[in-house]
């Protein structure tokens, strides 16, 4: 039954999250605190002399602004708004539960954590700048000093305090901190709670957005799928170079949606918002299918 449910689970509270979506929305407050404990039972097997950052990662943190100002050159010229998208479907950090699934599918935890906090960080010091340049609102509607602030107040939360406090669990009570490292499953399943909440969120989000063309949804959508794929599949060819495939495709496949929503809504057309909010379906279909392959294997 476990192996059934690890592998037909994400689908399934996906269909769960877009079905019964009014639903369940209301439950949208509880995902920081549900990414937080997956993120504290994940850390739990990390060894903080791990935490490095190599070439690899710095080449990762080129592609995640580079390939943003390209994307964007790219659809510029064709439309404002799908440039937008485009571009922040790149440029958006890592997602939080990258390590939750990267350590599912067997790669290696501490590389995609150490990517995980550079990348989001540094979106939290360059994106007001970077965005507030080719954005749609001015730079009086919201300070820099103010947006950092609130980027960071997103991020240590679910991303930071988990991992202190798993590394200060691992030395006040290593017999408590070995219980925990033997419960990862727990770390999949609230993820999957996690997710049915997201999809249903996101689901809401774009039936709400009226004030764009169906036309123009669809495109960002299907623009949004693209890069998606080219993201992970880049990701896992640059990360098997370094013996770091699950750990390339994640660091730049799975992106912090709920981030990159907030920033486009702050600085860029709220339409373009459309690109990250379908990209959260995209990648989790592609993690869905590589659990399912995982699981597969194991057999």
């Amino acid at each position: 039954m476990q192996q059934f449910l690890r592998q037909y689970m994400l689908p399934i509270t996906m269909v769960i999250g877009i079905v019964f979506y009014k639903q369940l929305v209301v439950f949208a407050p509880v995902i920081p605190y549900l990414l937080s404990v997956m993120l504290f039972i994940t850390y739990s097997r990390i060894i903080l002399r791990d935490i490095l950052l190599t070439k690899f990662h710095y080449i990762l943190l080129a592609i995640q602004y580079g390939g943003s100002i390209l994307v964007y050159l790219l659809f510029f010229k064709f439309n404002t708004t799908l440039a937008q998208a485009a571009m922040i479907c790149v440029l958006a950090p890592t997602a939080a539960s990258a390590p939750v699934i990267t350590g599912i599918l067997g790669g290696n935890i501490s590389s995609i954590a150490a990517y995980s906090f550079i990348s989001n960080l540094s979106i939290a010091l360059l994106s007001p700048l970077f965005l507030a340049l080719i954005g749609d609102v001015s730079a009086e509607t919201i300070s820099f000093g103010s947006s950092v602030l609130i980027i960071f107040k997103k991020v240590f939360p679910v991303l930071l305090l988990p991992f202190i406090l798993a590394i200060t669990v691992g030395r006040v009570s290593p017999k408590l901190h070995n219980k925990i490292r033997k419960a990862q499953i727990l770390s999949f399943y609230l993820w999957a709670v996690a997710l049915t909440i997201v999809t249903a969120n996101v689901t809401k989000f774009i039936t709400v957005q009226g004030n764009a063309s169906y036309r123009l949804k669809f495109v960002i959508a299907g623009v949004a799928l693209v890069i998606c794929l080219l993201q992970f599949w880049s990701g896992r060819r640059i990360g098997k170079k370094f013996n770091r495939t699950v750990s390339g495709g994640q660091a730049l496949g799975q992106k912090n949606t709920i981030l990159a929503i907030w920033l486009t809504q702050t600085y860029l057309n709220p339409v373009a918002s459309i690109g990250p909010g379908s990209y959260v379906l995209w990648q989790n279909i592609v993690n869905s299918y590589q659990l399912w392959r995982k699981e597969r294997q194991n057999k």
